[in-house]
C-alpha cells in the first residue's frame, strides 16, 4: 500500500511530537530559564570569537550550532522526553525520536548554510551540527529533565508526607473531646479539694493547663513567650511534685518576667528541661537542676544545668522529651538562622545548655 507524502509527514509529526497525555511541556519558568542560559552561552561564544578575530565561516557555524542546540533542547525537554515517560525503555525511545529530529534539523542546516556560503561546505555544516547535537545536546537534555523530574518527585513526596502528618494530627485532635477531658479534670480537681488533697488538686490544674496548651497553641507557628514560660513552669512544678519527698534532689528556677508581646516558636525551650529531668535526677545520689531565663534588648538567654549520673542509677522512668534535642537543633537552624547560639557542654558530673535567641 502506497503512503502519500502528506500522510507520511503527518505520521512522522505525531511520532516525534505526540499529543494528548504524552505531550507534557515543562513550566514557562523553566523554559525562560533555559532560554536565558542558552542565550548567555551564545553571547559568550560570540565575544570569544570576536576577540580571536575568527573567520566568518566560524561565526556562521557558531550561530547555526547555538540556534540548533536551543531548538533541539526545547523540543527534547518539552515534547520528546515527556512523551516516552512511563513506557518501556524510555531512553531508547527518546534516542530514536531525537535521531529523526536531528535528520530533519541537519538537512535544514545544510541547505541553509549552502544558501549563505554558496560553496560545498553546507552539507559538512549539517553533518557536524548533527554530530554535536547527538553527542552533547541530546544526552544533556535527558540528564537535565531526569534531574528535574527527581526533584519534582521529592517535592511531591514531601507534600504528601506533610499532608499525611496534618491529616493524622487532625484525626488525633478529632478523637480527643476537649470538653469531656477538661470537665473530667475539673471533677478530679474538685474531688481532690474536698478530700484536702491540695497538692493533687494543684497537679491536676497544672496538667489541664498543659493539655490546653498542647491542643490549642502548640500547632501555631509562633506563640507569646509568656505562654511558653507558663507551660515551662507547669512542667517543672509537676516534676517537682513527683520528687518532693526526696531530700537529695534540688530544683531551682529563675524565670524572669518577659516583655509583653514577645513571641517565640512553640516548644523550643521545654526539650532542654525535659532532658535535664530525664538524665539529671537520681534517687540514690545528690541531684540538681537549675533553670534560668531572662530577656534583654529583645534577646533571650536560657540556661539549664543538671547533674548527671551513671545510667544504672537512673530510677525514674525513661521519659523521652517531646521533640528531642536533635529536633530542636533542626528547628533552630530553620526558624532562627543566624539569630541563635546554642552551646552544650558536659563534664563528669554536670550537663550544661546555653541558648541565646534573637526574638
Amino acid at each position: 500500500m502506497t503512503v502519500r507524502i502528506p500522510e507520511f509527514i503527518r505520521q512522522l509529526g505525531v511520532f516525534v511530537w505526540p499529543q494528548g497525555d504524552d505531550a507534557r511541556p515543562s513550566s514557562p519558568l523553566l523554559i525562560r530559564r533555559d532560554v536565558a542560559v542558552l542565550a548567555g552561552v551564545w553571547v559568550l561564544g560570540l565575544m570569544l570569537l570576536l576577540s580571536a578575530r575568527a573567520h566568518l565561516g566560524i561565526f556562521l557555524f557558531w550561530n547555526i550550532l547555538a540556534l540548533s542546540a536551543a531548538t533541539v533542547h526545547s523540543l527534547a525537554s518539552y515534547r520528546l522526553i515527556p512523551g516516552v515517560q512511563g513506557r518501556r525503555r524510555p531512553f531508547l525511545r527518546y534516542l530514536l525520536k531525537a535521531l529523526l529530529l536531528l535528520v530533519v534539523v541537519s538537512i535544514f542546516v545544510g541547505c541553509f548554510a549552502l544558501l549563505l556560503t554558496n560553496d560545498n561546505d553546507g552539507p559538512a555544516f549539517g553533518v557536524l551540527n548533527g554530530v554535536f547535537q547527538l553527542l552533547f545536546t541530546v544526552p544533556l537534555s535527558w540528564t537535565l529533565y531526569r534531574r528535574r523530574a527527581r526533584g519534582q518527585e521529592a517535592i511531591e513526596g514531601l507534600k504528601q508526607e506533610l499532608g499525611q502528618s496534618e491529616a493524622t494530627l487532625e484525626l488525633l485532635r478529632s478523637q480527643i473531646n476537649p470538653h469531656f477531658l477538661f470537665n473530667a479534670l475539673n471533677t478530679l480537681y474538685g474531688t481532690a479539694l474536698q478530700e484536702n488533697g491540695e497538692r493533687t488538686a494543684q497537679g491536676i490544674q497544672m496538667l489541664g493547663d498543659m493539655m490546653r496548651f498542647m491542643l490549642h497553641e502548640n500547632h501555631q507557628p509562633r506563640i507569646l513567650l509568656a505562654r511558653e514560660l507558663e507551660y515551662l513552669r507547669n512542667y517543672v512544678e509537676l516534676q517537682s511534685l513527683r520528687i518532693a519527698t526526696s531530700p537529695g534532689i534540688s530544683i531551682d528556677t529563675a524565670l524572669d518576667e518577659v516583655p509583653l508581646g514577645s513571641s517565640i516558636a512553640p516548644m523550643l525551650l521545654i526539650p532542654f528541661v525535659e532532658n535535664a529531668f530525664k538524665h539529671g535526677i537520681s534517687l540514690q545520689h545528690k541531684s540538681w537542676i537549675k533553670v534560668s531565663l531572662h530577656v534583654t534588648d529583645n534577646r533571650l538567654y536560657f540556661d539549664v544545668y543538671n547533674s548527671i549520673h551513671p545510667k544504672s542509677d537512673q530510677s525514674l522512668p525513661d521519659e523521652t522529651s517531646g521533640l528531642g534535642l536533635a529536633n530542636v537543633r533542626q528547628r533552630l537552624a530553620l526558624l532562627y538562622p543566624g539569630r541563635h547560639e546554642l552551646a552544650i557542654r558536659q563534664t563528669l558530673g554536670e550537663y550544661f545548655v546555653h541558648l541565646t535567641l534573637e526574638l
